[in-house]
């Protein structure tokens, strides 16, 4: 299979806004993508515990309002609202907690339109990674799930072959590149964001950090 990194990466729409939640400053890290599909199969395909591995991770529990998940090596946390086929949210418990908003919309032309806005407290992992930190990955779960939506019986990629592939560090690197570029647009000092864009890259990839 051909993986076009430049349509991939230019598929994405990202943003980093700020913030008070719970008395302390925050950010909200958005994400946004869409697909040649319905909006009746995309939320399927978001929520359907039998499909979320298919191009995630496993998870398991309570897939309903109200209920707990645990998705398999990462976070858990609690559905907090749901709207079928429009909007859910949860709180995203992996040592700290943080909250995890996802809208789904027709988008027209018959595609749809998935958003994700990931919200967390500021603090030394923001200063270390920047947006990055969440924002590659769940670029990445995007992309996944891309190739998902149009090949829903194809088996899903190795997640660290892709990684340590030469496409998966290109498209690494243009998400965090594409973070950085975010995270400036946002305010943030050009000199912080391509040092935490740096640190957010190698994290994701294994490799050095490059040096300024």
């Amino acid at each position: 299979m051909t993986f076009d990194v430049d349509h991939h990466l230019g598929a994405m729409g990202r943003s980093v806004s700020w913030l008070e939640r719970d008395g302390r400053p925050a950010s909200a890290v958005t994400i946004a993508r869409d697909y040649a599909t319905t909006v009746e199969d995309l939320w399927d395909a978001v929520t359907n515990g039998k499909r979320i591995p298919r191009w995630f991770a496993p998870v398991s529990g309570d897939l309903r309002l109200g209920g707990r998940y645990q998705i398999e090596g990462n976070a858990g946390g609690e559905i907090t609202a749901c709207e079928p086929q429009a909007h859910f949210a949860l709180t995203w418990e992996f040592g700290d907690v943080s909250w995890v908003d996802v809208g789904v919309a027709d988008a027209g032309s018959g595609r749809a339109r998935l958003t994700l806005t990931h919200t967390a407290h500021l603090g030394e992992h923001w200063d270390t990674y920047g947006p990055g930190a969440v924002g590659v990955g769940w670029e990445m779960g995007f992309l996944g799930l891309a190739l998902h939506l149009a090949e829903p019986d194809a088996p899903k990629p190795d997640e660290m072959e892709f990684a340590t592939s030469l496409d998966g560090k290109a498209f690494i690197t243009g998400s965090s590149e594409g973070w950085e570029r975010a995270a400036v647009a946002a305010g943030t000092d050009p000199a912080a964001a391509a040092a935490a864009a740096r640190q957010t890259t190698a994290f994701y990839t294994g490799d050095e950090a490059e040096p300024m």
